[in-house]
């Protein structure tokens, strides 16, 4: 979404406790549900959920959440204190961890994640129905 204008974005700051994974939900949940893109509920919502326990589990640091649309593309990234690049492990299906960054990668459009100055962001998007069908 560089160099693209913005219709909307909402962005909060989350401390690193295991509730802070719910908040994020929440968080998506209430701003897609205002923008009335209620088809991206649940994938954005899962998204949000591994990216916020990947904070929580490997960065231990707060972190921010931004929510944004620019054009037909939500944006979803999650900012930490952290300048640990994540890892996309293999795919083991008897493994309870590990699943996440491969699961964002399936549900989302896309997805990466920058480094700089001591801290990562790790970034999905999606296509509005617009985009898709438009």
């Amino acid at each position: 979404m560089t160099g693209t204008a913005l219709n909307w974005s909402h962005q909060t700051r989350l401390e690193g406790t295991p509730t802070s994974a719910s908040a994020a939900r929440a968080f998506v949940c209430e701003h897609l549900v205002d923008h009335r893109l209620l088809y991206l509920v649940d994938p954005v919502r899962l998204v949000a959920s591994e990216l916020a326990t990947n904070a929580l589990v490997h960065a231990q640091t707060a972190f921010t959440v931004t929510l944004s649309q620019a054009n037909e593309t939500v944006m979803l990234t999650v900012r930490d204190d952290s300048d640990e690049a994540p890892v996309r492990g293999p795919h083991q299906v008897m493994h309870a961890d590990g699943r996440g960054l491969n699961i964002v990668a399936l549900v989302s459009l896309d997805w990466g994640f920058s480094v700089d100055d001591g801290s990562k962001t790790v970034w999905a998007c999606f296509a509005t129905r617009e985009a898709r069908y438009g």
